[in-house]
Order: C-alpha cells, then sequence, then structure tokens
C-alpha cells in the first residue's frame, strides 16, 4: 500500500526538495500551502524531475500554521507528518513573537492534528541554531547541546526554531508519538526553481560583488539534497524516532565562500577582504541584515554530524562542492 505523507510548506526551498525525493521513493505526497494559487509553482518545479505517474502523486490542501481552518481534514488517510514550515528571514523582525508564535504555535497546531487522526509518526525540520550553545565556545557540539533561548545575542529566529522544537518534543513524550528532528546548517545547493528564500540569498550576495569587505561569520553548512534524503531516511528507519540529527557537511566562513567563489569566478568583482568589527558595528545601524549578524562575528561553531553518518548511513556534499553548485545555479538562472 502506498504511504500518503502530509508535508507542510511545501512551497519551501527544502520541502521541494523533501517532497521530490518522496515522490520518487513512491509515496503520496499531500503538500500544504498558505495560497493555493502556488500549487502550480511547485508542480512546476517538480515536473522536470519526475515521470507522469510520480507527479500525479502529488497533492495540495490550503493550511495555515496560524490557523485551525482544514489541519483536521488534511490529515484523514495520512501515514507520516513531516512538517517543515517555519518563517526563515535575513533580517530579524522588530518584535520577535512575529517568528516565535508562528513557529511554536504552528508545530504544535500540526502535531496536535496529527494527534487527533491517529498519526503517531512525524518527522519536524528544525535547526542547528537549535543546537547551537553560544555560552560553549570550544569543542564539537551535538545532539545533546541546545541553544539558550535567555543569552542575549540569541536571535529571533533561534529561538524560534528553539522554542518550537522543545514544545514538540514535549508534547510527543506527552502523547506517545514518535518523533525525528532534522537539523540542517545553512543549506546551500541548487533550488528547483527561482524561489530560494534565504540561505542561498547569501550566495548570491557574494557574487553580486555587493559588500567591500565581508564578515568573519561562520556556517555549518549542508548541501539541499542531503536535507532532503535525511528526511526521507528518516522516515523509512524506525530506529530514528526519538532522534535528534544534526545535518552538516562541514564549516566555512563566509570569506572562506568568498575565497572559493572567486577562484572558480576570477572575472567577478568578488570580495575576500574582511570586514573590521569596528566598522560592521557602524553598518549595522543602516543595514538590518548586517545588524541580525552582528552577534555571531568571529564564533564558528563546530557541529557534529556522527549521528547522521552512523544512522543513517548519510554521506554529505563537501560544503565547497553545495557552494559551488549554488552558484552555478544562479548564474544560469540569470539571478546574479
Amino acid at each position: 500500500m502506498t504511504k500518503t505523507v502530509l508535508l507542510t510548506g511545501i512551497s519551501g526551498f527544502i520541502a521541494k526538495h523533501v517532497a521530490l525525493k518522496l515522490l520518487q521513493a513512491g509515496y503520496i505526497v499531500r503538500g500544504s500551502l498558505r495560497n493555493m494559487a502556488r500549487a502550480d509553482e511547485v508542480r512546476a518545479s517538480l515536473a522536470p524531475h519526475l515521470d507522469a505517474a510520480a507527479l500525479d502523486r502529488v497533492q495540495f490542501v490550503t493550511l495555515d500554521l496560524n490557523a485551525d481552518d482544514g489541519w483536521v481534514e488534511a490529515m484523514e488517510g495520512v501515514d507520516a507528518l513531516v512538517h517543515t514550515a517555519s518563517p526563515f528571514p535575513i533580517e530579524q523582525p522588530k518584535d520577535e513573537n512575529a517568528l516565535i508564535r508562528p513557529a511554536v504555535d504552528g508545530t504544535l497546531r500540526a502535531l496536535a492534528s496529527a494527534k487527533a487522526a491517529g498519526v503517531n509518526r512525524v518527522i519536524l525540520t528544525s535547526s542547528i541554531v537549535a543546537i547551537i550553545n553560544t555560552f560553549k565556545r570550544a569543542g564539537m557540539q551535538d545532539e545533546t547541546d541546545w541553544c539558550n533561548v535567555d543569552a542575549p545575542d540569541t536571535s529571533a529566529y533561534a529561538k524560534s526554531k528553539t522554542l518550537a522544537e522543545r514544545a514538540a518534543w514535549e508534547f510527543v513524550t506527552a502523547q506517545g508519538m514518535a518523533l525525528t528532528t532534522i537539523n540542517p546548517g545553512l543549506v546551500l545547493g541548487a533550488p528547483l526553481d527561482k524561489h530560494y528564500g534565504s540561505s542561498v540569498s547569501v550566495v548570491a550576495r557574494i557574487l553580486r560583488g555587493r559588500d567591500p569587505m565581508l564578515p568573519m561569520i561562520g556556517f555549518a553548512c549542508v548541501d539541499v539534497q542531503d536535507v532532503a534524503e535525511a528526511h526521507l531516511r528518516a522516515l523509512q528507519i524506525p530506529t530514528t524516532a526519538g532522534c535528534r540529527v544534526p545535518c552538516v557537511a562541514g564549516t566555512m566562513t563566509m570569506p572562506d565562500m568568498a575565497r572559493v567563489l572567486k577562484s572558480a569566478y576570477p572575472a567577478r568583482k568578488i570580495s575576500t577582504r574582511i570586514a573590521p568589527y569596528w566598522l560592521l558595528r557602524i553598518l549595522a545601524r543602516f543595514d538590518g541584515e548586517i545588524r541580525a549578524i552582528l552577534p555571531s562575528i568571529g564564533k564558528v561553531h563546530q557541529i557534529s554530524n556522527a549521528r547522521a553518518r552512523k544512522d543513517m548511513k548519510m554521506r554529505f556534499v563537501s560544503p565547497e562542492g553545495s557552494l559551488r553548485a549554488t552558484a552555478q545555479w544562479l548564474i544560469n538562472a540569470g539571478e546574479v
């Protein structure tokens, strides 16, 4: 019998790749959208990679993280929930609850609806920001670590992902459900269409040469296809239930990324100079994106991917390879 998966936020950069992996593996994918007008966009992004029979297994439902309407009906006949929907901006909002409330409430709404429908298997897309503890200055961090939401430099986004994941674990523990969280780093790689979100925008910004100098900020990177594969394997490997799975391939700083791209595209005006902290503090007054990363300057957190490699047999694309694939897609698509 073909299994049906409810995939929330199917129009997202990661979620489209998750949908593709699930459809290629034979699942029926019921994807949620806030606006049904985006259904054709999603279908068009998947079509070049699937045969007609596989494409026919994608369905769409209208759901909102902030409203109860439609959730019970969407869960009918579903075997598993893959919850990816959560806001991810580059600029942090003035009111952190604009991120936190939809993330937490939306996660609990999805889980409660699943439980009511008898759906006990859940895969949640979290983030390594829910793992990185900024008070832990040295050494490798892993799935046993948690972000300290009370730290003064913790962003609204980090709080939203951490509080949503903690709420999910509390809920499934109380309700006897089987949860796996996938905690990806900065997600790179070739998008399926031009709706690629904030993470790929980092690469686009470097390629455009917008900044004469770059901040010394480190990213634990991972390829979007590996993130999607981790979601699929979590569904297929029952022993991953109850596990947090950091999904990272390695770490690169923004100047490292610029050097790789400058080597690949020497004709482009890509800066590799490092911006001094005092200058970033001044620029942060006028640039919301710089203001958002200011607390992370000079910090490079190392995240272990041992659980993914051991329990899921994951083999990750290198950060450099994923970065080059992202850049080539952006150039070929005329985005930079």
